[in-house]
């Protein structure tokens, strides 16, 4: 019990044996308990590891770990998410200066749609932690994004050198992208038009620090768009029908976007925007109409992952319920498409089913504002 459990993983079929002999010889010995637990859970016995690391517990209430464990446990075996979330915080106020316990705390916080502002306080509050990941850090960014701290989100991404993982492609960009195109449409919104061109100009093109590149056939319908609108303002007629061409440009089919580098489906919104803006009506609001139709015929899908599934643009600590993404998904479509043909209080409708879901939907968040503050330079009813 006193030996450092660090390094020390039994994981073999013998190792059962030897700690159950261990536990009839000392059954105060919580250790035994814990290792026990790792090994039934590796060996996809799910309830005798959940029963191992709560006798545990019982003996010892001072070891993370096990808190950390069951966590996991109770959340992806037993989809006990308040036992989940009860077992987790006392595993990070018991090892608080740990950042892949606050991440998985995080990450627990935003399955359960814990607030974007009280997550972001708890960001703040351990700030020592956040510097330590490239995830955390990009995290804490995406939470500034969505409560509209465009300029912090952009100060913070400058001042770091970002090294992509697995699973972790396209987080940065998307981020980064996002607070350049916000700030513009803020400027765009006020009036200041080369303010608004010089940040939707900045989101094409990635900085080195990024740490990626620009996929080929990366799709950025909505800054040409915005682009178009900038230039519109400021009277070159010309140079706005140019952009709204490109932002016309591209697949025009909505699909299930699981993986990072699926095509966003508000890119056919801008897309159906950007032809109203050149008088194609009728081919805008058939861009509006697939997203609608879309979502009205998969809503009820019964999705699965790939078997060679790679790079999923979310962290695999807690399971997923991919129904539940699904329809997430097909009523963010569904907002897209109603808000596209004018009718705003049916996408309104649409982007709160989603954020009941999922409060930090990003997509959501930002084309629900619209709803509220649209304007004619950003939407033609």
């Amino acid at each position: 019990m006193k030996a450092n459990p660090d390094y020390c993983f039994p994981n073999s079929l013998e190792d059962i044996l030897i700690l159950e002999n261990v536990k009839q010889i000392n059954p105060a010995d919580s250790r035994v308990y814990y290792y026990l637990g790792n090994l039934w859970y590796d060996k996809k016995q799910y309830e005798g590891a959940i029963g191992c690391w709560e006798n545990s517990i019982k003996l010892d209430s001072s070891f993370p770990t096990t808190y950390r464990n069951l966590a996991l446990a109770y959340y992806n075996k037993r989809h006990d998410a308040l036992k989940a979330q009860v077992a987790l915080e006392k595993a990070f106020y018991l090892q608080d200066k740990d950042a892949r316990v606050f991440l998985e705390l995080d990450q627990l916080y935003k399955k359960i749609n814990v607030s974007c502002a009280q997550r972001l306080i708890l960001f703040r509050n351990n700030m020592e932690l956040v510097q330590q990941r490239d995830d955390l850090y990009i995290e804490y960014i995406t939470l500034l994004n969505l409560t509209g701290k465009y300029e912090e989100a952009k100060m913070l991404m400058a001042a770091r050198i970002f090294h992509p993982w697995e699973g972790g492609e396209g987080k940065i960009i998307k981020q980064y992208v996002y607070s350049h195109m916000e700030s513009g449409k803020q400027h765009l919104k006020n009036k200041r038009y080369m303010e608004s061109l010089q940040e939707l100009q900045q989101a094409l093109v990635y900085t080195e620090n990024l740490g990626e590149g620009k996929l080929l056939g990366t799709q950025e319908n909505d800054s040409y768009y915005y682009l178009g609108c900038a230039y519109e303002g400021m009277g070159e007629k010309e140079k706005a029908k140019e952009h709204f061409i490109k932002a016309t440009i591209g697949l025009s089919e909505p699909i299930n976007a699981m993986f990072y580098n699926d095509q966003p489906p508000e890119m056919i919104f801008y897309q159906g925007l950007a032809l109203l803006k050149l008088g194609e009506i009728d081919q805008g609001r058939g861009r509006f109409n697939k997203l609608i139709d879309y979502g009205k015929k998969h809503l009820y899908d019964q999705v699965s992952i790939d078997y060679f599934a790679v790079s999923l643009p979310d962290f695999l600590i807690f399971d997923e319920d991919l129904n539940k993404k699904n329809k997430i998904h097909c009523h963010y479509l569904m907002g897209l498409g109603y808000l596209g043909v004018g009718n705003v209080k049916t996408a309104e409708e649409e982007f709160k089913e989603v954020l009941q879901m999922d409060v930090s939907h990003q997509g959501a968040v930002t084309h629900l504002s619209q709803v509220y503050f649209a304007e004619s330079c950003l939407l033609i009813f």
